[in-house]
């Protein structure tokens, strides 16, 4: 297995030497304060050397990411005509691959108290929207809302195959490749988009034969979110002056998979709502809460009908489907 330290900096040296490539200065990248900041550290020899290495990559990919594609856009011609030659364009989000465990550890530190009094994961019925404002809502204490769903259709109409015919063969959901609002998630799959996903064979999708998958998207296309929400609305329990996102998240996959332990950085607090099967959800506090919170870890199983209220910005969480058939869950977030 290849060192990932190295990887990083492997990575970081390959970014350096195209930045500069494009016209960026030694000037420039080290009055970021990220860099700053860890010239200070490092020169203390407070930091061992792998921090001082992570933190490093996390400003390169901070540079890459949030800089580095405006410089290229304002970039002269003959270095735009480089980047060109690079593979780079102005519409490129990043430089670098995000690696998933940096942006973990540049996350916000989290209030403890999200997890300090909580010994399980409530279930509740016919849930005031005072009390769900008062204890829930923005407090980072998961929740099991059991009737969210009682006044939907959702889970007499959706299915594979109801999807497959609604989003059709022109989607950007379907094409991939639409840019920010269009993300799809393979998780441990090898699709490629959701096109991909909806040419897998019966017996596959079913999980009677074949490897196991789990995926995810946010919806994109206008034309179908029309269409879906003729099935399910605003949950009852949230006030008229809580906005909803106006893209929604889908989640489906076959028995036996899901998705890894890992944590958002969506910045909003969501609710997700089984509409068919079963499925496991696995809250785990984050590593500054572990002197803090008694219970390191709850499992919540979510059957047909119930809806997870949980900031996922502050647990870590991962899935597993449960049901002897396909699990699918509609999320959106909330403010």
């Amino acid at each position: 297995m290849a060192d990932p330290t190295q990887q990083i900096a492997n990575d970081y040296e390959l970014l350096y030497v195209k930045a500069r490539a494009l016209g960026f200065t030694e000037a420039e990248i080290a009055v970021l304060p990220s860099v700053k900041d860890l010239h200070r550290k490092s020169s203390n020899k407070i930091l061992p050397a792998l921090c001082v290495l992570l933190l490093l990559f996390g400003a390169a990919v901070a540079f890459g990411c949030a800089y580095g594609v405006q410089r290229l856009r304002d970039s002269p011609d003959d270095f735009k005509l480089l980047a060109k030659k690079m593979g780079y364009t102005a519409e490129d989000r990043c430089f670098l691959e995000n690696y998933e465990f940096i942006a973990d550890m540049m996350r916000p530190v989290v209030n403890c108290d999200i997890c300090r009094n909580v010994s399980s994961v409530g279930r509740v019925g016919s849930l005031s929207q005072d009390i769900f404002m008062e204890k829930y809502a923005f407090t980072g204490t998961p929740l099991v809302v059991t009737d969210a769903m009682a006044n939907w259709t959702a889970s007499k109409h959706f299915s594979f195959d109801y999807f497959k015919k609604l989003y059709g063969k022109d989607s950007p959901n379907v094409r991939g490749g639409g840019g920010e609002e269009c993300q799809f998630f393979p998780y441990q799959t090898n699709f490629q988009t959701l096109g991909d996903v909806f040419r897998m064979s019966k017996e596959r999708r079913s999980g009677v034969k074949g490897k196991p998958w789990y995926i995810g998207w946010s919806n994109c296309d206008t034309r179908v979110a029309n269409e879906l929400r003729k099935h399910y609305a605003k949950p009852y329990f949230l006030p008229d002056d809580v906005e909803s996102s106006k893209t929604d998240w889908i989640f489906m996959g076959s028995p036996g998979y899901g998705a890894n332990m890992h944590i958002d950085a969506v910045g909003r607090v969501s609710w997700q709502a089984q509409v068919l099967g079963e499925k496991v959800w696995v809250l785990v506090p984050p590593p500054e809460c572990y002197y803090e919170c008694s219970h390191a870890r709850h499992d919540v199983l979510l059957r047909t009908g119930d809806m997870l209220v949980v900031d996922t910005n502050k647990w870590f969480h991962e899935t597993k489907v449960t049901s002897k058939d396909i699990s699918m869950t509609i999320g959106s977030e909330f403010e």
